[in-house]
C-alpha cells in the first residue's frame, strides 16, 4: 500500500502581558496523539487512492475510475518519495501515547511503508515484463472490475484510451533495462512474445479487450450504448492497443530476446544478488539467509518424502516411489477427459467443503465466493490455480486452471480447494476485509508470508474436515506440500546458487506427482518472480509452530476454533508480530 496525508497540527502561542514562556503538557493542551494519527491514516488512505485509481476501483471508490496507474519510471520515483514523506509523517507521531489498537495500527503502517520503500531501492521497473499478469494481460484487470451503472463501462473505455501509453513505457522502461544489463532470462521474454502473437493474431471479435463490452449487461446499459461501446473499443484496439503492442513485440523479438540475459536467476543482474536477499527478507518477514531457507526446503522435502511412502505402502503399490510417481501422472483413472467434467468436480468439491467449516471455526465470512475458469488467453503460461479476492458488488473468485486437463489430476482438487478458496484466501482475505473498527489500510495490507502461509496452512487442515479419506487424495496434499518445500530450494537455487532450469525441474519430477505441465510452469514462474515462492512454507511452518505450541501449553483449554480465530482476527501480520499476539493469547488464556 502506498501512503496516506497528515495533517499537521501548528500550535502558536502567544503572550501579550509577558515574553516568558509558559509550558504546558500535553493533558493542558488537549492534544490526543490518537485522534492525530486516525487523521494521519485516513488521509494516507486517501492520498494512496488518488496515486492508485484502479485500486480505488476494486476497493468501491470510483472518483478516479476513468483513470489508470502510469508504469513510467518517474511514477515509481514520485510514488517512492510520497511513501517516504509518509514514513517520516508517521515518526513524527509519538508511538508511546498511542492505544494498544494503534499500537497495532501504528506497526503494520510502518512496517508496510519501510517493506516497500526498502522494495523500491531496486530497480524493479526493469523486471515487470513476465508470462503471469505483464503489460500483455491489463484486460483481466478490467474482467475484475464491478459494473454497476452504463458510467462504469464508458469509464472502461476511457482507461484502456490511455493504456497505449503505458505499453510504450514498458518498451522504453525495457530499452533502457537492456542498456544497463538488467533484464528478463530469455525464457520468460519468449513466453510474452507468445502471448502478445496470440493477442495480436486474434479476430478483432474475439480480443480479449473487447470481453467487458461484449458482455455488458444490459439492464443497465442500452442495446444502442453497448453497441457504439463496441465498435468504439474494436477502433480503439485495431489503431492504439494493437499498433502499441506490435511495437512492444518487434522490439522484443528483434532486440530484447537477443541480448537478453540466457540465465535464469536474478543473481546473474547487477545488484542482484543484494536484491535477492532483500526479497528472501521482504517476503518472508524473516531474518533467514537464502541458504538457511534453502536448508529447510532441504529438510521439508526429507520429512514429507517420508509420509508419501507411507502413503505408497498403505496402497500396497508393487515398485519403487519414482514409478508410483510415473503411475499417477499417466494413468487415466486420475483424469478427466473434458474440461467441462474437470469444472464441475472444483463446483462439487467447493460445495463439499463448505459446510464442514463448522468443525475448525468459529468466524465466518460474509463475502460469497464462485469458481471461474482462468482466462483462456493465460492459461496454458499460468499455475494450477489462483485466487481474487472480493470488492464491494463482487465476490470473490477461484480461478481454475482448464487448460489441458489430461494434465490435471483428480487427487489435486481437494487440496486446490481448500488452498484457494475455503478455508484458505477465500476465508482469510474476507474476514481481513470484513474487519470492523480498523483503519482502511489493515483491511487490504497482504502480507505474503501470512497470506499464502495461510493458505498453505489450510491445506493440512482438509485432515480435520476428512476430506482427505482416500489415500491418493492424501498422496495429493502431500504433493501440494512437497510442492512448496521444493519451492524452498529450487528458488534459492536458481536465484541464489546458481542453479540451472534443468536442475530446478528435475527436483520436481524425482520428488513430486505434479504433471510435468504444471513443473515447467511453476518453475517459469519462480524464474520470473523471485522470492515469492519462499513465503509459503516459511509461513506455513510458523502457523503450524504456534498451534503445536498452544495445543502443547492449554492442555485442556485448547481448542483449535479458538486457535484460528485468534490468528485470523487481526487480518494479515509480520510473522513475529502474529508469534507475538499468539503467545499473548496463551498467556491470557492459561491465566483464566
Amino acid at each position: 500500500m502506498k501512503n496516506y496525508t497528515f495533517l499537521f497540527l501548528t500550535i502558536i502561542l502567544f503572550s501579550c502581558t509577558s515574553v516568558e514562556v509558559q509550558e504546558f503538557n500535553d493533558n493542558e493542551l488537549n492534544i490526543d496523539e490518537n485522534v492525530i494519527f486516525l487523521e494521519y491514516l485516513e488521509n494516507d488512505w486517501q492520498k494512496n487512492l488518488n496515486q492508485n485509481p484502479l485500486f480505488a476501483s476494486y476497493v468501491g471508490d470510483k472518483r478516479s475510475n476513468d483513470k489508470i496507474n502510469s508504469n513510467s519510471i518517474i511514477q515509481f520515483i514520485e510514488e517512492r518519495s510520497s511513501e517516504i514523506e509518509s514514513l517520516n509523517q508517521l515518526y513524527s507521531i509519538d508511538q508511546s501515547k498511542l492505544s494498544e489498537e494503534n499500537q497495532l495500527n501504528y506497526k503494520l503502517k510502518e512496517f508496510g511503508l519501510k517493506s516497500s520503500i526498502g522494495l523500491s531501492d531496486f530497480p524493479t521497473y526493469f523486471l515487470r515484463l513476465n508470462q503471469r499478469g505483464g503489460i500483455q494481460s491489463f484486460y483481466e484487470t478490467g474482467n475484475r472490475l464491478v459494473y454497476t451503472s452504463k458510467e462504469d463501462y464508458f469509464d472502461w473505455l476511457s482507461r484502456l484510451k490511455q493504456f497505449s501509453s503505458n505499453i510504450n513505457n514498458s518498451l522504453e522502461i525495457n530499452k533502457e533495462g537492456l542498456s544497463k544489463g538488467i533484464t528478463q532470462p530469455k525464457i520468460i521474454v519468449e513466453g510474452v512474445v507468445t502471448q502478445i502473437d496470440a493477442m495480436l493474431n486474434t479476430d478483432i471479435d474475439n480480443n480479449p479487450y473487447l470481453q467487458v463490452f461484449l458482455n455488458a449487461d444490459e439492464s443497465i446499459i442500452s442495446i444502442e450504448e453497448k453497441n457504439k461501446l463496441i465498435e468504439d473499443a474494436k477502433f480503439l484496439i485495431i489503431n492504439e492497443i494493437n499498433p502499441a503492442y506490435q511495437r512492444l513485440n518487434s522490439f522484443l523479438k528483434n532486440e530484447y530476446l537477443i541480448k537478453s540475459r540466457d540465465s535464469i536467476g536474478i543473481g546473474d543482474v547487477p545488484g542482484g544478488k543484494d536484491y535477492y536477499e532483500y526479497l528472501a527478507k521482504y517476503f518472508t518477514t524473516t531474518e533467514l539467509t537464502p541458504d538457511e531457507i534453502h536448508q529447510i526446503g532441504l529438510n521439508e522435502i526429507e520429512r514429507i518424502r517420508s509420509e508419501m511412502d507411507e502413503i505408497i505402502k498403505q496402497v500396497n503399490w508393487d515398485g519403487d516411489f519414482n514409478s508410483f510417481l510415473n503411475y499417477l501422472r499417466t494413468s487415466p483413472r486420475f483424469y478427466y477427459d473434458n474440461s467441462e467434467d474437470l469444472f464441475n468436480a472444483y463446483l462439487i468439491m467447493s460445495k463439499t467443503i463448505d459446510p464442514l467449516l463448522t468443525k475448525i471455526f468459529k468466524v465466518f465470512p460474509r463475502a460469497p465466493y464462485g469458481v471461474i475458469p482462468i482466462p483462456d488467453e493465460s492459461a496454458p503460461f499460468t499455475t494450477t490455480a489462483y485466487y481474487n479476492s472480493p470488492s464491494p458488488g463482487r465476490p470473490g473468485y477461484f480461478y481454475a486452471n482448464l487448460y489441458k486437463p489430461e494434465s490435471r489430476p483428480k487427487y489435486e482438487i481437494p487440496v486446490l480447494t481448500v488452498h484457494e478458496a475455503v478455508p484458505g484466501h477465500h476465508f482469510q482475505i474476507s474476514i481481513a476485509q470484513e474487519l470492523e473498527n480498523v483503519p482502511s489500510f489493515r483491511k487490504y495490507q497482504g502480507i505474503t508470508a501470512f497470506v499464502e502461509g495461510w493458505g498453505l496452512y489450510s491445506e493440512e487442515l482438509g485432515e480435520f474436515m476428512g476430506i482427505y479419506d482416500d489415500p491418493y487424495d492424501k498422496f495429493g496434499q502431500l504433493t501440494y506440500d512437497m510442492w512448496r518445500a521444493i519451492r524452498l530450494v529450487v528458488d534459492t537455487g536458481m536465484h541464489y546458487k546458481g542453479w540451472s532450469r534443468e536442475e530446478a525441474v528435475n527436483l520436481f519430477i524425482e520428488n513430486s506427482a505434479k504433471s510435468i505441465l504444471d513443473i515447467n510452469n511453476e518453475v517459469d514462474r519462480y524464474i520470473a518472480w523471485p522470492g515469492q515462492a519462499l513465503a509459503y512454507k516459511i509461513g506455513q511452518l510458523k502457523i503450524l509452530e504456534l498451534r503445536n505450541k498452544a495445543e502443547k501449553l492449554l492442555g485442556d483449554k485448547y481448542d483449535i476454533k479458538d486457535f484460528h480465530y485468534e490468528v485470523l482476527k487481526r487480518g494479515s501480520l509480520p510473522l513475529d508480530l502474529l508469534e507475538f499476539y499468539i503467545d499473548e493469547w496463551i498467556n491470557l488464556t492459561l491465566a483464566s
